[in-house]
């Protein structure tokens, strides 16, 4: 079961060889869920964009350092993949940018909120989960890294996590796509080194503080979001499949 994983950011220098690659942090989450599950990474910030929907299984959208608002070329061609994705019942997953990218996709709209940066190990509170995440209706903790949000939902998408920060958190469109502002692909040690690396300086003091002290006090839910990821993903492929053999069998009960 082959997921794409489309590249839309890269971590600073000074923390890939530690931390890897966004791909690499999503084969460590992801993968050890269940064997079954395949990897192949697209670099999509360098225009290598899938025209083909069904290249993958399913598609995963990564986080990025740059705003979907940007409209480039290769965003504008990974838009038009997730649309024919989602229209093609091609499961989608996306995070952080990738959230984003899929709602302005299907017709939503992302800013550059007002209410400024959101880092660290956040709580949003869940309407629902998948039955197998071991997570339920509640309060959950995911990393965060963000300035752009969701501020209007696309047609078809269901807010299922929210908070009073980001109100439009994680979305759910319809049982083809599942997308989270959070990022459960980062652990404390790289979030950590962010804030060193890339935020001091960029985001206020204050919001700093106030993520190491989350850092230090709270434990994320990212294992109930990866089992949560990979098993809406291995349900979704094996529909599709099943659905597919149901029509081959029609089409050849239907030429006997």
């Amino acid at each position: 079961m082959l997921i794409g994983i489309l590249e839309t950011g890269r971590p600073p220098d000074a923390l890939k060889d530690e931390h890897g690659s966004y791909p690499d942090m999503f084969r460590a989450l992801i993968g050890p869920v269940d064997a079954k599950l395949e990897f192949r990474t697209y670099a999509a910030l360098d225009g290598e964009v899938p025209e083909d929907p069904h290249a993958c299984d399913a598609w995963l959208v990564t986080g990025s350092r740059h705003g979907v608002y940007e409209r480039t070329d290769w965003m504008l061609k990974a838009e038009e993949l997730l649309r024919r994705a989602v229209a093609e019942k091609v499961p989608v997953v996306g995070i952080c940018f990738g959230h984003q990218l899929l709602a302005q996709a299907l017709g939503g709209k992302v800013v550059k909120s007002g209410k400024g940066w959101g880092i660290g190990f956040h709580d949003y509170e869940l309407s629902e989960a998948h039955p197998k995440s071991g997570l339920k209706p509640g309060r959950v903790t995911i990393p965060a890294l963000h300035q752009d949000q969701v501020v209007e939902v696309p047609e078809g998408g269901r807010v299922i996590g929210s908070s009073e920060f980001c109100q439009n958190a994680i979305i759910a469109y319809g049982d083809t796509a599942i997308t989270f502002q959070g990022h459960p692909e980062f652990d404390r040690s790289f979030l950590e080194g962010l804030i060193e690396v890339r935020l001091k300086g960029l985001a206020p003091d204050a919001v700093l503080d106030e993520a190491r002290r989350t850092l230090a006090d709270k434990q994320t839910d990212s294992a109930g979001i990866a089992r949560w990821i990979a098993h809406f993903i291995i349900e979704r492929v094996g529909q599709r499949a099943d659905a597919a053999d149901a029509q081959a069998n029609r089409n050849t009960a239907a030429a006997e």
